[in-house]
């Protein structure tokens, strides 16, 4: 009974479960607010996060407003997590599907559970116009009279600037990695050097001379 059980909570849990791929990330994701876990499965921290968050998924798999997915960074998400700068796994992010955030907080399934049930909301965008501000609203509505032509230029004009900045961070870690290498290897030299010139033969000396002063103390 026990293992009857248990498949089929694993099959109820698989059938609730939407794992998000290029292909599907319009259909899926459209008019709602998402929270994605971002993971490779061979992360043990991926694993162990698992059950907590298939149980998340099945809760909010009737939502109208909310979508609780996963992005398998090594398959078919691929894309996804690169366009979205993932580093590390599990990455969660949240928010707008065209602008997601980074979430920062606890991982367990209460902080998680409370996270979307306080905070992952339906957000003002372009397919929830009533929900903005006036300024937002007027940001919004200016973007959208662009043509095509002029939204894909501003698009790539804005993703070059990130492209930039990541290519001018790795550069100059590499000059980091490479100032660093240099510094150990001058202090590897630096203390080679000492040992070279005596430094073990001067406090072997001063240890045994030590020694006979105290031995002619005692006496």
């Amino acid at each position: 009974m026990k293992y009857t059980t248990a498949i089929l909570s694993l099959l109820f849990s698989s059938a609730a479960a939407v794992e998000l791929t290029p292909d599907n990330w319009d259909a899926e994701t459209g008019g709602k607010v998402v929270f994605l876990k971002m993971f490779a499965p061979w992360c043990g921290h991926c694993k162990k996060m698992k059950p907590d968050w298939d149980k998340l998924m099945e809760a909010s798999k009737d939502s109208t407003t909310q979508l609780i997915a996963d992005v398998d960074c090594t398959a078919g998400g691929k894309p996804i997590c690169e366009d979205n700068g993932v580093q590390g796994f599990p990455t969660l992010k949240y928010g707008d599907p065209s602008d997601l955030q980074d979430y920062q907080g606890g991982r367990d399934f209460e902080s998680l559970e409370k996270f979307i049930k306080d905070e992952l909301k339906p957000m003002c965008s372009p397919s929830n116009l009533d929900l903005c501000d006036d300024d937002k609203k007027a940001e919004i509505e200016k973007i959208q009279a662009l043509s095509d032509e002029d939204l894909n230029s501003k698009i790539e004009e804005e993703q070059k600037k990130s492209e930039d900045a990541e290519a001018k961070f790795k550069e100059e870690v590499s000059k980091l990695q490479e100032t660093y290498q240099k510094l150990m290897d001058e202090k590897e030299a630096a203390q080679a050097a000492v040992k070279a010139a005596g430094l073990g033969l001067l406090k072997s000396v001063k240890a045994a001379r030590s020694k006979v002063a105290k031995g002619s103390d005692e006496l």
